[in-house]
């Protein structure tokens, strides 16, 4: 079973700013290793109450506009009941309702099979919490 299923787990520092964070090639490092030329699936999941996962183009603002329609669908403001942490802090722990906080992608000849512009990134709003940790598991 040790070579259809490989996990690794990322350390990724978002510091204290929202972020969008590319972790594509974080991704393809780890397959060349776990999936060596094989098909399969890579799971990459968040394991916070506060940080997502997606799947979509970064670079040319796509990533600020993913944080923009955020601000906009989550503002940071005192509606929220959960209320500990900076100020807004609830609708920290609502992002995941909107970015999950796994996706599952195909993997074809050891390497993801993406679009020509989609990027794997970890969307994080939490400003109260810096350091995050991603798992990435490659099922064969």
């Amino acid at each position: 079973m040790s070579d259809a299923f490989t996990t690794r787990v990322l350390n990724i520092a978002t510091g204290s700013d929202e972020r969008v964070a590319d972790i594509t090639g974080d991704c393809e490092s780890f397959l060349r290793e776990a999936a060596a030329g094989r098909d399969g699936l890579l799971n990459v999941f968040v394991p916070h109450a506060t940080a997502g996962i997606a799947v979509i183009e970064t670079g040319a603002g796509s990533d600020d506009d993913l944080l923009s329609a955020l601000h906009t669908l989550l503002p940071a403001d005192d509606r929220w009941q959960h209320r500990h942490g900076s100020p807004g802090h609830g609708r920290d722990h609502v992002l995941p309702a909107f970015v999950p906080p796994h996706a599952t992608l195909p993997v074809v000849d050891g390497r993801l099979a993406l679009g020509t512009w989609q990027s794997v990134c970890l969307v994080d709003t939490n400003r109260d919490n810096p350091d995050r940790q991603v798992r990435l598991s490659f099922l064969g």
